[in-house]
């Protein structure tokens, strides 16, 4: 596959870098995202995302856009106040790159609807603020044997893991945080405040460790970091990762 020349020019920017490379952004072109909430994460990812040329995305969210939400996720403006948030986001990406495939759902995930909504995807990049959601999605991932991006924020620190738990030797989600938490109990931004340009840190972040995964095997921008997180932490400023071991009772990953 090549891509057309009005492509070339568009990513330009990326072919002259030799890590990815003409053959990179073709590679991105014929790749599939599922982007899960279109939040504080999911929102300023979603400008990279797509910027970055991935060929389908599909955006999952059932909230609507409020005025609280536009001081940190930037996708949205006053008029799509009251619009749900999927399709404020599908318009915006059609007028951003016409040529990139875009779908949405915006029905709450449940256990009856993830597993079709990350089946044959590449990667998801998981933004949500529920721990429910967050495991369903796990879980969901584990069984159709697809990649999962975790990515969370809260006031003044983020944190970006990359999970595959259908591999043999590799965490998902669930090893890292257990099953403790099946219920609808995070912290909420309204509760505990946050800095926009803190979600924004963190969106980006974990748009750049999709492109990495998205590359693996294909340049030499590509690694999969599987089973590791990071911490992005606003106030010192500072980075830390550490490894996830794969948990053998794990109830999400374990029987694979």
């Amino acid at each position: 596959m090549s891509l057309p020349e009005n492509r070339l020019e568009r990513f330009a920017r990326h072919i002259v870098l030799p890590e990815i490379g003409g053959a990179g952004q073709v590679a991105l072109a014929q790749k599939h995202l599922v982007l899960v909430g279109l939040g504080g994460i999911g929102s300023p990812a979603l400008q990279y995302l797509a910027a970055a040329g991935i060929g389908k995305l599909t955006l999952v969210d059932d909230d609507k856009v409020d005025a609280s939400n536009l001081q940190r996720q930037t996708l949205y403006n006053e008029r799509d106040i009251g619009f749900g948030k999927a399709t404020c986001a599908k318009r915006w990406v059609k007028l951003f790159d016409p040529a990139l495939d875009v779908e949405i759902s915006d029905r709450r995930i449940d256990a009856e609807n993830v597993d079709a909504l990350v089946a044959g995807a590449d990667l998801v990049l998981d933004g949500t603020d529920n721990f429910a959601t967050r495991l369903a999605v796990s879980d969901a991932c584990v069984r159709a044997g697809v990649p999962l991006l975790s990515a969370a924020v809260g006031r003044f620190q983020g944190q970006v893991g990359a999970f595959a738990g259908h591999l043999d030797e590799e965490a998902c989600y669930r090893c890292f945080v257990g099953d403790a938490f099946d219920v609808e109990d995070c912290d909420t931004c309204a509760e505990d405040g946050m800095l926009g340009a803190m979600a924004g840190w963190v969106a980006t972040f974990a748009a750049m460790q999709a492109v990495r995964i998205l590359l693996d095997g294909t340049s030499a921008f590509g690694r999969s970091d599987w089973s590791k997180v990071y911490l992005l932490d606003g106030l010192s400023p500072a980075t830390r990762a550490f490894s996830i071991a794969k948990d053998p009772a794990c109830s999400g990953c374990a029987s694979r």
